[in-house]
């Protein structure tokens, strides 16, 4: 089912899309809560009439977008939290922790526009944020323990060696 998408859907599309979905998803989610029209030759037609009225202000949304960005350049965050012994994250940072920082530096984004897996370990990892469909910056994001204290982290990967041996052990004596 082809349908033109109202405004933004992660893992979906971008406003005024036309988007193939699944003909549930469009007739009892999508089209029902406004997010989405039917996507027939007439709608195609006036989608088509308003992006060529409509592209001067998509020309300056672009360039908002490019100065919110230019805003992150240089910008590296350095995360406290609280590590057990092995350099396992009581909790995780997440987007929303990132947004926290950010805010703590005077840059305010909504947490839905930060793109990253949760963290779950000490290290250095990166997030991404997405200001426009053609405008990304990607954020440095350190992860360091409570206190400045270093974890043991080599016994992790220490035991994760003795596994594997073991393993191979029991599969060569079989």
């Amino acid at each position: 089912m082809e349908i033109i998408l109202k405004e933004d859907i992660i893992g979906l599309g971008y406003k005024n899309d036309i988007v193939n979905v699944k003909p549930g998803y469009g007739r009892n989610y999508l089209i029902p809560t406004g997010k989405a029209i039917i996507a027939s030759a007439s709608a195609k037609k006036v989608l088509a009439e308003n992006l060529k009225q409509q592209q001067h202000k998509l020309a300056a949304i672009l360039a908002a977008a490019e100065k919110d960005a230019e805003a992150l350049n240089g910008v590296e965050l350095t995360i406290e939290s609280k590590v057990s012994a092995t350099g396992v994250l009581y909790g995780s940072v997440n987007a929303a922790t990132v947004a926290a920082e950010l805010a703590k530096k005077g840059i305010e984004i909504d947490r839905k526009r930060i793109i990253m897996k949760d963290i779950k370990t000490v290290g250095e990892y990166a997030a991404t944020v997405i200001f426009h469909k053609e405008v990304k910056v990607e954020i440095p994001v350190t992860v360091i323990a409570e206190g400045g204290e270093a974890p043991a982290v080599e016994a992790a990967p220490a035991t994760e060696t003795v596994a594997t041996e073991e393993v191979s052990a029991t599969e060569t004596a079989e």
